[in-house]
């Protein structure tokens, strides 16, 4: 081995291993391998079972598989019609086989009269004869003889163009014989016995080159236990650093406006509002601060279980703030939680961009004295000059509309505040246990008993005239509709349907005699908030719009939501704009017109009609589009995984999970040198490097 090769060790550019150099290498990055350690960690996303040959008499069309067989023919074909080939008639003394190759000159020094053959390919009929085309073949040498791409369990990797799977194969083989005993292990031996997991070196051989599918198996479970839990224990390190080094906000006695608000509001609470209630006070009274996550589907109670944790703080004499994403929710929110604090003598603010000077003054001094006890905003609560006497809890609604260093300046402007963030986007367990791994959870899992079901129907292109005649008859009823659409002008490369353009023509045509409001993101914010507040006070009876709707508005008279193209939108995405309606005494009604150019696609927007549980929709939207498009871009901090799925890896993850936690309690600082290891190899994980790679 070249000396600055053994230097390297796994970290050698993938230039300097055998078999690669420039030319390869190039077509390498374009996968993401630049190093030994990169390749090592391309994993095959499938195997192929072709350790065991079939009987040619057996053969059926369709079936991909391995035989075995002499050459009783061989040599090159020129049809009348189509394309020359060269074909080798096998024979294994049941039946017979043709294999032909298209092109490729290089098989007919190859293969000739008599040879044994392993051919391994998928079987057609063609005009009577059963033909394996460009099946993959090696010269049988016998029982003994090793190969990489027959007679065995064979991986199948992810390539790119003029890289073909035997040459990534053998790659591979020659990564793992010449560097594969340089990959160090990171997991104690204590967790490798615990858990039953198969060594490093072990699991990257069994991998790529597996003697049975059972140890492949375990090979991956190996693998994806150590990501899930590198990933785990960042997060559970860095949840134990502020348990051990921040206090928690010490609240005084108070007058029971907790206790005032829920009797004030004139229904029962859900057993699931109870509990997060209790879950958020009991943290809130804990000695460390809080860092809890309140989810819900649409419509589950949310707001009322944050405004008992905003009374809590406030009738323990601290200062409370809620920052949402819009102005039309922040107004929403300060318009509950103001009505009742005036009746009880406290007062409270809203701070957004919209005040006026004299306005933004009066609501900075009087936080800044500690006069106003709550405050509700937009990202004008982050602005430099808001100061709080005393911030003892801060609310995030629709926490992922606001990026980490916005949520890091809201709390830095108090001594280690509690935080409460909230989310009408379901996660998944097992995903929330990787996002918000270091936050503890309560779920909102049941809906209140007043709240309206939804029907949802898919529909296609040539209904929608019928969909325009009902939402025009819900209009004479006295109700309000929404109409949603992926894009706000035309697009010459999409053939989508644009808000203005819809709203023009509907507007002049078969709703000329309605009320209709346009809303999209382009309109600046105070024409959006003039447009949603005309809609709320039913100056409006249509509200055409993009998908600036999906998030604080709220208009009980509105009964029906129709969402043209609607395949261009997440599950996820459609389930938020769907809890725009349902939410006052009416039927509601959620039409989903789709032009989806697969039976798969239809399916996902059937999964709509199927279930209202947002959970649900969720996990199948994660399924779909993945993590990272599920989350946007303003979670592109959190991990993505090389090698596990947090839905079909569940249980490995919430094992792994458990392990980390457990970990850092008994080291939380790494004193013991195995654990050192294993924290580097967690912060080296999480950041998404080049796992052992990086680590050797």
């Amino acid at each position: 081995m070249p000396e600055e090769t053994q230097a390297k060790g796994l970290r050698t550019p993938i230039r300097f291993l055998k078999g690669v150099g420039e030319a390869r290498a190039e077509l390498l990055s374009r996968m993401d391998i630049h190093t030994v350690g990169d390749l090592l960690l391309h994993l095959p996303h499938r195997y192929e079972d072709r350790s065991s040959f079939t009987a040619m008499r057996d053969l059926q069309p369709g079936m991909a598989v391995s035989i075995r067989g002499k050459v009783v023919a061989c040599g090159r074909s020129t049809p009348k019609f189509g394309k020359p080939f060269f074909e080798a008639v096998l024979g294994d003394g049941s039946a017979l086989v043709s294999c032909r190759w298209f092109g490729a000159g290089y098989i007919d020094d190859a293969i000739s009269m008599g040879m044994e053959l392993i051919a391994h390919g998928k079987v057609t009929n063609i005009r009577g004869t059963l033909v394996m085309t460009h099946p993959e073949f090696e010269v049988d040498k016998g029982e003994d003889a090793g190969s990489l791409h027959l007679n065995r369990i064979v991986p199948v990797y992810g390539l790119t163009d003029k890289l073909p799977q035997r040459t990534v194969r053998k790659l591979l083989y020659l990564a793992v014989e010449e560097f594969g005993g340089m990959i160090r292990e990171s997991i104690p031996s204590d967790i490798l016995e615990t858990h039953g997991l198969t060594g490093i070196q072990d699991a990257v051989r069994e991998i790529h080159f597996p003697t049975s599918m059972e140890l492949a198996m375990r090979a991956r479970y190996r693998l994806v236990f150590e990501e899930f839990l590198c990933v785990q224990i960042v997060l559970a390190r860095n949840k134990s650093a502020i348990e051990r080094i921040t206090k928690g906000h010490q609240y005084a006695g108070g007058k029971g406006l907790k206790r005032q608000f829920v009797e004030s509001l004139g229904f029962e609470l859900t057993t699931a509002q109870q509990r997060c209630i209790d879950e958020i006070s009991e943290d809130m009274h804990a000695e460390v601060p809080m860092h809890r996550l309140l989810q819900g589907d649409v419509g589950s109670g949310k707001t009322v279980v944050a405004a008992c944790a905003l009374l809590d703080a406030i009738d323990g004499g601290a200062q409370a703030a809620i920052m949402a994403p819009t102005e039309v929710l922040a107004q929403q929110h300060f318009k509950i939680f103001s009505q009742f604090l005036t009746r009880l003598g406290v007062e409270s603010a809203i701070l957004t961009g919209e005040l006026s000077a004299a306005q933004r003054r009066n609501a900075q001094s009087g936080l800044k004295s500690g006069r106003i006890k709550l405050v509700v905003g937009t990202h004008a609560l982050i602005y430099d000059k808001v100061q709080f006497e005393t911030l003892g809890l801060i609310v995030i609604d629709e926490q992922h509309k606001f990026g980490v260093e916005q949520r890091g300046l809201l709390y830095d402007k108090g001594a280690h505040p509690d935080v409460l963030v909230m989310t009408a986007t379901p996660i998944p367990r097992t995903m929330g246990m990787t996002i918000y791994g270091d936050l503890d959870v309560s779920t909102i899992n049941e809906l209140p008993r007043n709240r309206q079901e939804i029907v949802t129907r898919v529909v296609g292109r040539d209904q929608l005239e019928e969909a325009y005649a009902y939402m025009g008859r819900q209009v004479e009823k006295g109700r309000q509709c929404y109409m949603v659409y992926p894009l706000v002008e035309e697009s010459d490369k999409l053939d989508l349907k644009s808000a203005t353009v819809m709203f023009e023509e509907l507007a002049a045509g078969i709703f000329k005699n309605v009320r209709m409001g346009l809303l999209h993101g382009q309109l600046d914010n105070r024409e959006k908030n003039a447009v949603m507040k005309a809609f709320k006070e039913h100056e409006l009876d249509i509200l055409v719009s993009t998908t600036v709707i999906e998030v604080g508005i709220d208009v009980p008279n509105a009964t029906v939501m129709l969402i043209e193209n609607a395949e261009r939108f997440g599950l996820a995405q459609l389930h938020q704009l769907r809890g725009r309606v349902g939410r006052g005494a009416h039927k509601s009604y959620c039409i989903l017109q789709g032009d989806p150019k697969s039976a798969e696609a239809w399916q996902r927007l059937k999964i709509m009609e199927e279930t209202q549980d947002g959970f649900r929709i969720a996990e199948e939207d994660l399924k779909i589009r993945g993590m990272g498009n599920l989350l946007g871009k303003e979670q592109s901090g959190f991990p993505t995984f090389k090698f596990g799925d947090p839905i079909a890896d569940a249980e490995i993850l919430v094992a792994a999970r458990k392990e980390a936690f457990a970990v850092v309690q008994r080291d939380p600082d790494a004193v013991e040198p195995e654990y050192q290891r294993l924290y580097r190899r967690a912060e080296i994980a999480f950041n998404r490097l080049a796992a052992y790679a990086q680590v050797g």
